[in-house]
């Protein structure tokens, strides 16, 4: 099954759980929709604000030093708490053998703080860098940041998620979820942002057919010389017949 195909019996399972309460997270979507954020967040062609960010494990990484070894996918995602998410790096986590092939390394972004990305890390089984976001700065240079509305946030608090002590912030603002590509040249190739965090991820299928348009192509295989291909087995100064050449 593909990630939207999984996606979308999550949401079914989630819809039966919750009831007529799926409409308020519908209607935020409508809402993001409508505020024309896909547009105003970061674009393909433009630079990607680099970025130094607190893994999981109390180190660094930089986007800028990643880029020297080969093009990143970046993925901001809600928070371990969201059941989308898990789904989608689930899933770009099982393409990572594909992507590490291609040269590229994938990290994952969120405002939550280290010991819940680190959660996340564990439990998912993840192998790429979850890094820290606080306060949403780079979510916001990326155009992604919105604020909750009441009615989801009384949502969140009915599943015991309580996004500001996650956060470490009383803003109750989380990044709409957004994958992007970006070559060596810190230039975004690819950007998908989804205001339906629940059904409108990006596939890994449509990331990787980027990565491979990225990659350098193979050289191609050496023709054999022509003292090769006119070799034979008598001294250098007796000429070879016709069936002795090999």
């Amino acid at each position: 099954m593909s990630l939207q195909d999984d996606s979308t019996a999550l949401r079914k399972d989630l819809e039966a759980e919750i009831g007529d309460k799926i409409k308020v997270l519908d209607r935020e979507t409508e809402a993001l929709l409508q505020s024309g954020i896909i547009k105003t967040s970061l674009q393909v062609g433009q630079k990607a604000p680099d970025f130094t960010l607190p893994n999981a494990t109390g180190g660094e990484v930089s986007l800028s030093s990643l880029l020297e070894k080969g093009p990143v996918v970046l993925s901001f995602y809600r928070g371990e708490w969201c059941p989308f998410c898990n789904l989608e790096l689930r899933a770009y986590q099982q393409a990572l053998p594909k992507m590490e092939g291609l040269g590229a390394a994938f990290v994952a972004v969120s405002p939550e703080k280290p010991e819940f990305a680190q959660l996340l890390a564990n439990k998912q089984e993840l192998t790429f860098p979850v890094l820290t976001d606080h306060e949403n700065l780079i979510g916001r240079k990326y155009g992604l940041v919105y604020q909750m509305n009441s009615e989801v946030k009384a949502i969140a608090l009915n599943f015991g998620n309580d996004i500001s002590k996650r956060n470490g912030s009383d803003k109750w603002e989380l990044p709409v979820p957004g994958t992007f590509v970006i070559d060596t040249k810190g230039v975004v190739r690819f950007a998908h942002v989804a205001p339906n965090f629940m059904t409108g991820r990006a596939n890994p299928e449509a990331v990787l057919d980027i990565l491979t348009k990225l990659s350098p192509p193979s050289p191609p295989a050496e023709a054999p010389s022509s003292i090769q291909q006119l070799s034979c087995r008598r001294p250098l100064h007796a000429p070879c017949s016709e069936s002795e050449k090999s």
